[in-house]
């Protein structure tokens, strides 16, 4: 009976089987977009294939991805598509996990090759200060005993040449150290940082000095952060240094020959400039001697860079608005020196939905859109290319589902994609070229909690 039971429960699990495979989806690079997804529920990634034509999404061959070793977070393509790279951080409970980014190449048929073992981040040590009543201060500069980082998100330059990870601060370690003479025990809150790679055909080289330590506690006003607190890289975006799409504003001009990165810190609500050396090292370009960046709103979420380098926007999820900076990459009126510095626009911030956090500009340097996660929506904006301020896009924002939490758009500006967690899909928007509005596809089913989303 045991026997003839299994066959009977075979039989049907066989047919499902042949069902799923009769309706693989194939893939073809010249036909067909790509959509990558990393799920945290089953701790695999997953790939579906985007009919150009039509815009439908399929997952190919119907059969799950390869796993990720580590719990899964957000994810990125190189610009040829060749390979994605996810971040995986070790988690309680899951025995083997490991903290690093992993890499996976993309094969022609659209499906993932195993991924390489997660490169290992190194350690932060940084100076910090600690309680410490003395003559003339409250506090002490120690060093902070190395630390591992806990990465959270990451963005590719436009060459593929160096991933950058933005580190979130940890709750601090315990450390003894000297007060007065005397040892003390604290726990020390530990900066967060941004580690940097080399990239190479999908292989991760971290570059020297990396990470790098968000500036101390002094906010924008000069003040102090919150009493122990510190600084926490939230997010991340650099410059473009290769020829921007046809139609962009900048089309036809010579790329940006200097690369900056430009960091939010959560913690104190401003953004950070860094430039990039040839060998991928980040130096601060700070604001004066006192303040390391400009002022955001509360609880910068998100940020992003037009594919002409001449804006940021940073999603403020705390004040619930976009702000709107211009880049001095050239010399104008309002930009004395091309230093890439940053000014904020006239009429910034701009009102957006409830937290805004995940941000994008349409690679024609048009449009923004942004993640409203607090009221599970998609906010979109017109920019002015004159001076980088934003209009409501009309019908927007549109629903998203539940949990949304990363966005990504097409590189010939024709879809976005939103990866919705506790639902366990993605939504699906149609760009129309000539407005910004949108026009919302049946969300795709993934497998449950996913954690990010790319597209080529």
């Amino acid at each position: 009976m045991r026997i003839r039971f299994t066959w009977m429960v075979a039989i049907p699990a066989l047919i499902v089987t042949g069902f799923l495979l009769a309706c693989s989806t194939k893939y073809s690079t010249s036909s067909n977009g790509l959509v990558v997804v990393p799920t945290q529920g089953s701790e695999v990634m997953e790939t579906f294939s985007l009919d150009l034509a039509t815009g439908r999404v399929s997952q190919i061959n119907n059969v799950n991805g390869p796993p990720t070793p580590g719990l899964p977070g957000a994810v990125v393509l190189d610009p040829a598509g060749a390979f994605a790279y996810v971040i995986v951080n070790q988690a309680s409970g899951l025995p083997g996990g490991s903290t690093g980014v992993v890499s996976f190449k993309v094969g022609s048929d659209g499906k993932l090759a195993a991924g390489s073992t997660p490169t290992a981040m190194q350690p932060t040590s940084p100076t910090v200060n600690v309680p410490c009543v003395t003559p003339g201060s409250t506090t002490i500069s120690v060093g902070v005993q190395p630390t591992p980082v806990i990465p959270g998100s990451l963005a590719i330059d436009s060459a593929g040449k160096y991933l950058f990870v933005a580190d979130v601060a940890t709750s601090g370690t315990t450390q003894s150290y000297t007060c007065n003479g005397t040892t003390q025990t604290s726990a020390v809150p530990v900066p967060g940082t941004i580690s940097v790679f080399s990239v190479s055909n999908g292989a991760l080289t971290e570059v020297a000095g990396s990470p790098f330590a968000l500036p101390g506690e002094s906010t924008a006003s000069g003040g102090s952060a919150a009493s122990g607190s510190a600084p926490s890289a939230s997010a991340l975006a650099v410059t473009p240094t290769v020829r921007p799409i046809q139609f962009a504003p900048c089309s036809g001009q010579a790329p940006l020959t200097a690369e900056h990165l430009y960091v939010t810190d959560s913690v104190n609500g401003v953004l950070l400039n860094y430039t990039v050396s040839s060998s991928g090292v980040l130096s601060l370009v700070p604001v004066s001697i006192t303040l390391p960046g400009v002022t955001t709103g509360t609880t910068p979420s998100g940020v992003a860079v037009d594919a002409c380098g001449q804006f940021v926007y940073v999603a403020n999820g705390g004040s619930n608005d976009v702000s709107a900076y211009t880049i001095c990459n050239a010399i104008t009126q309002s930009c004395p020196v091309a230093d890439y510095s940053v000014h904020e626009v006239s009429g910034s911030p701009f009102p957006a939905g409830d937290v805004p956090g995940p941000i994008a500009v349409d690679p024609f340097a048009k449009y923004v859109y942004v993640v409203d996660a607090g009221s599970s929506q998609v906010s979109g904006f017109r920019i002015s290319p004159a001076s980088g301020s934003l209009t409501a896009i009309a019908g927007t924002p549109l629903a998203t589902n539940s949990g949304a939490n990363s966005i990504a758009i097409r590189a010939d500006g024709s879809w976005i994609f939103v990866a919705n967690f506790n639902t366990g899909n993605v939504s699906q928007y149609a760009i129309t070229q000539a407005t910004g509005q949108l026009t919302a596809e049946a969300p795709f089913t993934t497998l449950n909690y996913p954690s990010g989303v790319a597209v080529k």
